[in-house]
């Protein structure tokens, strides 16, 4: 059996009546990217949250790089990359100033790996995050993300509210870079054509069902 980075069993989440995520059956392969694909709505990001425990299940469960999610310390964190569009950057600091202050918090930070990021994603660090594009806070969030070389790498809507050539700049880049590592990856999206280059198994969830 391939060893899986993510395993939930009837993991559900409810928000009063609405059953947002419901008896969700999920299996990710280690070393795999996953494409977690629906329309708006559908319950990707409530999925990914209860992922990361930034919210808990109503029932069942989820197992995390094989710790229940409930569970997940910092050192667990560790070895967790999470980029979504919704993300709060402080705004006042550059791009470079980011990077120096989250670095101690991961042992695993890799300097050479970092600047490959900055440099397949272009990530302007000079500037301050209030001065870069909706694609550059996101180049810059892929690359906190990343430089620590996460075990598991989820990425919410990535893409969304992107132009054309910012989306295929970083689909590009992404395509590179976790081809290179001892990566799992799982990418929701609303849009397939988003993922079809990068997706090795893909999921489809419809009012919070599989």
């Amino acid at each position: 059996m391939t060893e899986l980075a993510i395993h939930t069993t009837k993991l559900s989440r409810h928000f009063g009546r609405l059953k947002a995520v419901h008896a969700l059956d999920l299996d990710v392969p280690r070393r795999s990217v996953y494409a977690f694909l629906g329309a708006n709505g559908a319950g990707k990001s409530t999925t990914l949250s209860m992922l990361i425990n930034t919210l808990q299940p109503s029932s069942g469960q989820a197992v995390v790089l094989g710790t229940l999610s409930t569970r997940l310390r910092p050192a667990h964190y560790q070895k967790i990359g999470y980029v979504a569009e919704p993300q709060e950057l402080p705004d006042w600091m550059t791009g470079e100033q980011m990077i120096q202050f989250l670095k101690p918090l991961y042992p695993s930070w890799d300097e050479a790996f970092q600047e490959k990021l900055q440099s397949s994603l272009d990530v302007p660090l000079l500037r301050k995050v209030a001065h870069m594009s909706r694609g550059e806070q996101m180049k810059l969030r892929l690359l906190c993300s990343m430089a620590y070389r996460p075990e598991l790498l989820i990425l919410d809507e990535p893409f969304s509210g992107l132009d054309p050539v910012v989306r295929e700049d970083l689909s590009s880049g992404l395509l590179e870079l976790v081809g290179e590592g001892d990566w799992t990856v799982i990418l929701a999206s609303h849009d397939v054509d988003e993922v079809e280059r990068l997706a090795d198994y893909v999921g489809i969830l419809a009012d919070g069902r599989m």
